[in-house]
Protein backbone atom coordinates (compact mmCIF):
# COMPACT_ATOMS: atom_id res chain seq x y z
CA UNK A 1 0.00 0.00 0.00
CA UNK A 2 1.13 3.33 -0.72
CA UNK A 3 0.78 5.63 2.64
CA UNK A 4 2.35 8.91 0.52
CA UNK A 5 5.26 9.27 2.35
CA UNK A 6 8.66 8.14 1.64
CA UNK A 7 10.84 6.32 3.85
CA UNK A 8 13.63 9.12 3.48
CA UNK A 9 10.94 11.87 4.81
CA UNK A 10 10.52 10.06 8.33
CA UNK A 11 13.94 10.89 9.78
CA UNK A 12 13.02 14.95 8.50
CA UNK A 13 9.38 13.97 10.33
CA UNK A 14 10.90 13.09 13.25
CA UNK A 15 13.57 15.57 13.51
CA UNK A 16 11.24 18.50 13.49
CA UNK A 17 8.65 16.62 15.83
CA UNK A 18 11.31 16.49 18.74
CA UNK A 19 12.40 20.10 17.84
CA UNK A 20 9.56 20.98 18.42
CA UNK A 21 8.84 18.98 21.78
CA UNK A 22 11.73 20.81 22.61
CA UNK A 23 10.59 24.33 22.43
CA UNK A 24 7.29 23.84 23.75
CA UNK A 25 9.03 22.48 26.84
CA UNK A 26 11.78 25.45 26.80
CA UNK A 27 8.39 27.66 26.77
CA UNK A 28 7.35 26.14 29.80
CA UNK A 29 9.70 26.17 31.99
CA UNK A 30 10.72 29.81 30.92
CA UNK A 31 6.64 30.45 32.22
CA UNK A 32 7.34 28.40 35.16
CA UNK A 33 10.69 30.34 36.56
CA UNK A 34 8.26 33.25 35.92
CA UNK A 35 5.66 32.21 38.40
CA UNK A 36 6.42 32.00 41.92
CA UNK A 37 6.53 28.89 43.69
CA UNK A 38 3.85 28.19 46.68
CA UNK A 39 4.34 25.52 49.32
CA UNK A 40 1.41 24.41 51.53
CA UNK A 41 0.74 22.87 54.98
CA UNK A 42 3.86 24.85 56.43
CA UNK A 43 2.35 26.68 59.43
CA UNK A 44 1.30 24.57 62.41
CA UNK A 45 0.26 26.54 65.09
CA UNK A 46 0.25 29.99 66.06
CA UNK A 47 1.95 29.81 69.82
CA UNK A 48 1.79 33.52 70.79
CA UNK A 49 1.91 37.20 69.80
CA UNK A 50 5.76 38.53 70.96
CA UNK A 51 6.58 42.20 70.38
CA UNK A 52 4.77 42.44 67.68
CA UNK A 53 5.37 39.10 65.68
CA UNK A 54 3.32 36.52 65.12
CA UNK A 55 5.22 33.19 66.42
CA UNK A 56 4.43 30.42 64.08
CA UNK A 57 5.17 27.07 64.84
CA UNK A 58 5.89 25.51 61.05
CA UNK A 59 6.70 22.32 59.92
CA UNK A 60 10.01 21.98 59.58
CA UNK A 61 10.21 19.28 57.56
CA UNK A 62 8.20 20.87 55.03
CA UNK A 63 10.05 23.80 54.93
CA UNK A 64 13.67 22.20 54.05
CA UNK A 65 12.04 19.82 51.67
CA UNK A 66 10.29 22.28 49.72
CA UNK A 67 11.21 25.93 50.55
CA UNK A 68 15.30 25.72 52.21
CA UNK A 69 16.95 22.80 52.25
CA UNK A 70 19.37 23.98 55.39
CA UNK A 71 16.07 25.31 57.85
CA UNK A 72 16.90 25.03 61.33
CA UNK A 73 15.68 25.64 64.83
CA UNK A 74 13.56 29.00 63.52
CA UNK A 75 13.67 32.15 61.28
CA UNK A 76 12.82 35.51 60.66
CA UNK A 77 12.10 37.72 57.37
CA UNK A 78 15.49 39.69 57.57
CA UNK A 79 17.67 36.61 56.84
CA UNK A 80 14.99 34.04 54.87
CA UNK A 81 12.91 36.32 52.48
CA UNK A 82 10.44 33.30 52.07
CA UNK A 83 9.44 34.18 55.76
CA UNK A 84 6.54 36.90 56.12
CA UNK A 85 6.63 40.19 57.46
CA UNK A 86 5.61 40.72 61.06
CA UNK A 87 5.89 36.20 61.78
CA UNK A 88 8.66 34.77 63.51
CA UNK A 89 9.33 30.88 62.69
CA UNK A 90 10.03 28.27 65.13
CA UNK A 91 10.77 24.97 63.84
CA UNK A 92 8.35 22.02 65.30
CA UNK A 93 11.25 19.62 65.80
CA UNK A 94 12.83 21.40 68.55
CA UNK A 95 12.06 20.74 71.76
CA UNK A 96 10.44 23.32 75.20
CA UNK A 97 13.33 23.62 76.25
CA UNK A 98 15.33 25.35 73.42
CA UNK A 99 11.86 27.26 72.45
CA UNK A 100 12.74 30.49 74.45
CA UNK A 101 16.17 30.57 73.18
CA UNK A 102 15.52 30.07 69.95
CA UNK A 103 12.54 32.43 69.69
CA UNK A 104 15.16 35.36 71.67
CA UNK A 105 17.48 34.76 69.25
CA UNK A 106 15.16 35.28 66.07
CA UNK A 107 13.87 38.29 67.65
CA UNK A 108 17.59 39.75 68.20
CA UNK A 109 19.05 38.77 65.28
CA UNK A 110 15.85 40.37 62.91
CA UNK A 111 16.04 43.58 65.13
CA UNK A 112 20.36 44.53 64.79
CA UNK A 113 19.43 43.58 60.59
CA UNK A 114 16.56 45.61 60.07
CA UNK A 115 17.68 48.70 62.75
CA UNK A 116 21.35 48.90 62.70
CA UNK A 117 21.94 47.26 59.22
CA UNK A 118 24.20 44.36 60.64
CA UNK A 119 25.36 41.32 58.13
CA UNK A 120 23.93 37.96 59.46
CA UNK A 121 26.84 36.09 60.35
CA UNK A 122 27.27 39.12 63.05
CA UNK A 123 23.45 39.82 64.00
CA UNK A 124 23.63 35.41 64.37
CA UNK A 125 26.82 35.34 66.58
CA UNK A 126 25.50 38.00 68.80
CA UNK A 127 21.97 36.21 69.13
CA UNK A 128 24.26 33.06 70.22
CA UNK A 129 26.15 35.10 73.04
CA UNK A 130 22.58 36.02 74.16
CA UNK A 131 21.33 32.83 74.33
CA UNK A 132 24.26 31.77 75.89
CA UNK A 133 23.91 34.11 78.71
CA UNK A 134 20.00 33.37 78.90
CA UNK A 135 21.35 29.86 79.73
CA UNK A 136 23.42 30.20 82.51
CA UNK A 137 20.85 32.61 84.06
CA UNK A 138 18.22 29.76 84.08
CA UNK A 139 21.22 27.40 85.24
CA UNK A 140 22.04 29.26 88.09
CA UNK A 141 18.49 30.14 88.98
CA UNK A 142 17.23 26.19 88.66
CA UNK A 143 20.03 26.05 91.38
CA UNK A 144 19.05 28.20 93.53
CA UNK A 145 15.02 27.25 93.69
CA UNK A 146 15.85 23.73 94.02
CA UNK A 147 18.51 24.83 97.60
CA UNK A 148 15.22 26.54 98.73
CA UNK A 149 12.57 23.73 98.85
CA UNK A 150 12.18 21.27 101.21
CA UNK A 151 12.67 17.47 100.52
CA UNK A 152 9.46 15.89 98.84
CA UNK A 153 7.21 12.69 98.91
CA UNK A 154 8.30 10.63 95.66
CA UNK A 155 4.99 9.55 95.54
CA UNK A 156 1.61 10.44 93.10
CA UNK A 157 -1.85 11.67 94.50
CA UNK A 158 -2.62 8.04 95.67
CA UNK A 159 0.56 7.52 97.74
CA UNK A 160 1.96 5.28 95.34
CA UNK A 161 5.34 4.94 95.01
CA UNK A 162 7.15 3.50 92.39
CA UNK A 163 11.08 3.36 93.45
CA UNK A 164 11.18 1.40 96.12
CA UNK A 165 14.55 1.59 97.01
CA UNK A 166 14.80 5.80 97.44
CA UNK A 167 13.86 7.07 100.54
CA UNK A 168 10.64 8.39 101.47
CA UNK A 169 11.91 12.15 101.32
CA UNK A 170 13.95 13.02 98.99
CA UNK A 171 15.63 16.27 97.99
CA UNK A 172 15.05 17.84 94.31
CA UNK A 173 18.27 17.89 92.80
CA UNK A 174 19.11 18.87 88.91
CA UNK A 175 15.68 18.45 88.49
CA UNK A 176 14.93 21.71 86.99
CA UNK A 177 15.79 23.75 83.92
CA UNK A 178 14.20 26.67 83.09
CA UNK A 179 11.12 28.84 84.02
CA UNK A 180 8.24 29.86 81.70
CA UNK A 181 5.86 32.64 82.57
CA UNK A 182 3.69 32.63 85.39
CA UNK A 183 0.10 31.10 84.47
CA UNK A 184 -3.12 31.96 86.78
CA UNK A 185 -0.44 32.34 89.69
CA UNK A 186 0.84 28.82 89.27
CA UNK A 187 4.71 28.60 88.74
CA UNK A 188 5.22 26.54 85.04
CA UNK A 189 9.10 24.80 84.83
CA UNK A 190 10.38 23.21 82.23
CA UNK A 191 11.94 20.04 83.90
CA UNK A 192 14.67 17.25 82.74
CA UNK A 193 11.78 14.53 82.21
CA UNK A 194 14.42 11.77 82.17
CA UNK A 195 15.92 12.69 85.68
CA UNK A 196 12.66 12.65 86.93
CA UNK A 197 11.77 9.47 86.14
CA UNK A 198 15.57 7.80 87.22
CA UNK A 199 15.35 9.99 90.35
CA UNK A 200 11.72 10.32 91.66
CA UNK A 201 8.69 8.39 89.56
CA UNK A 202 9.43 6.19 86.52
CA UNK A 203 5.72 6.78 84.73
CA UNK A 204 6.01 10.49 85.29
CA UNK A 205 5.35 11.44 81.35
CA UNK A 206 5.49 14.94 79.30
CA UNK A 207 3.82 16.61 82.20
CA UNK A 208 2.29 16.91 86.28
CA UNK A 209 0.74 19.19 88.53
CA UNK A 210 1.37 19.78 92.51
CA UNK A 211 -1.87 18.14 93.52
CA UNK A 212 -1.57 14.97 90.97
CA UNK A 213 2.28 14.12 92.09
CA UNK A 214 3.69 14.97 95.53
CA UNK A 215 6.82 15.87 94.58
CA UNK A 216 6.03 18.38 92.68
CA UNK A 217 6.07 21.47 94.72
CA UNK A 218 3.25 23.72 95.87
CA UNK A 219 1.79 26.18 93.02
CA UNK A 220 4.08 24.51 90.23
CA UNK A 221 3.57 22.13 87.34
CA UNK A 222 6.47 20.33 85.41
CA UNK A 223 6.43 20.45 81.54
CA UNK A 224 9.31 17.62 80.45
CA UNK A 225 12.18 19.06 78.88
CA UNK A 226 11.57 16.67 75.48
CA UNK A 227 8.28 17.39 74.67
CA UNK A 228 8.45 19.42 71.73
CA UNK A 229 7.52 23.22 71.05
CA UNK A 230 4.61 22.16 69.14
CA UNK A 231 2.94 19.95 72.30
CA UNK A 232 4.07 22.85 74.99
CA UNK A 233 0.86 24.86 74.94
CA UNK A 234 -1.57 21.84 75.50
CA UNK A 235 0.17 20.09 77.91
CA UNK A 236 0.34 23.68 80.21
CA UNK A 237 -3.34 23.76 79.05
CA UNK A 238 -3.96 20.45 80.29
CA UNK A 239 -2.38 20.33 83.18
CA UNK A 240 -3.74 23.78 84.52
CA UNK A 241 -7.51 22.54 83.48
CA UNK A 242 -6.61 19.00 85.29
CA UNK A 243 -5.37 21.21 88.43
CA UNK A 244 -8.12 23.15 88.68
CA UNK A 245 -10.89 20.06 88.68
CA UNK A 246 -8.79 18.61 91.03
CA UNK A 247 -8.89 21.27 93.43
CA UNK A 248 -12.44 21.49 93.85
CA UNK A 249 -12.43 17.91 94.70
CA UNK A 250 -12.74 16.00 91.28
CA UNK A 251 -11.20 12.49 91.00
CA UNK A 252 -8.07 12.05 89.37
CA UNK A 253 -8.96 9.81 86.75
CA UNK A 254 -12.62 12.20 86.09
CA UNK A 255 -10.06 15.40 86.31
CA UNK A 256 -7.48 14.12 84.21
CA UNK A 257 -10.44 12.67 80.87
CA UNK A 258 -12.05 15.98 81.17
CA UNK A 259 -8.74 17.76 80.85
CA UNK A 260 -7.67 15.90 77.87
CA UNK A 261 -11.35 16.78 76.38
CA UNK A 262 -10.62 20.43 77.01
CA UNK A 263 -7.32 19.87 74.87
CA UNK A 264 -8.72 18.32 72.06
CA UNK A 265 -10.68 21.16 71.62
CA UNK A 266 -8.57 23.32 71.56
CA UNK A 267 -5.63 21.26 69.05
CA UNK A 268 -9.30 21.50 66.83
CA UNK A 269 -8.62 25.16 67.28
CA UNK A 270 -5.03 25.51 66.39
CA UNK A 271 -5.62 23.48 63.20
CA UNK A 272 -8.42 25.24 61.96
CA UNK A 273 -6.64 28.56 62.89
CA UNK A 274 -3.38 27.35 60.93
CA UNK A 275 -5.60 25.89 58.01
CA UNK A 276 -6.53 29.32 57.38
CA UNK A 277 -3.01 30.63 56.38
CA UNK A 278 -2.18 31.22 52.16
CA UNK A 279 0.74 29.18 51.34
CA UNK A 280 3.92 30.24 51.54
CA UNK A 281 4.90 32.42 48.62
CA UNK A 282 8.85 31.28 47.75
CA UNK A 283 10.89 33.71 46.05
CA UNK A 284 13.54 33.30 43.86
CA UNK A 285 16.27 34.74 46.59
CA UNK A 286 15.59 32.93 49.56
CA UNK A 287 18.02 34.82 52.20
CA UNK A 288 19.80 38.10 52.56
CA UNK A 289 23.48 38.33 54.06
CA UNK A 290 23.01 41.86 55.02
CA UNK A 291 20.29 43.43 56.88
CA UNK A 292 18.25 46.18 55.59
CA UNK A 293 18.83 48.81 58.24
CA UNK A 294 15.87 51.04 57.25
CA UNK A 295 13.61 50.55 60.28
CA UNK A 296 13.54 53.03 62.76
Amino acid sequence: MNSGLKTTQFPALLLLTILSLAIALLNNSAFAQKKSIKVNRVYRLLNEQKDGYAIWIVDGATVRQSVYHEFLYGGNEQRYLFVPKGEIWIDNAISVEEYSYTLAHELNERKLMAKLGYTYTVAHDSSLQLEYKMRKMNSKLSRSHEKALAKVSPTDCDGIKELHDIADSVELKNIYLQELPLRDSIHIWVVDGSAVRKQLFPDFGFSGNDLAYKFIPNKEIWIDAQISCEETEFSIQCELEERWRLSKGQTYDDAYENALMQTVEARKAKKNEAAKKAAVNVPKVLDRENGTGNEK
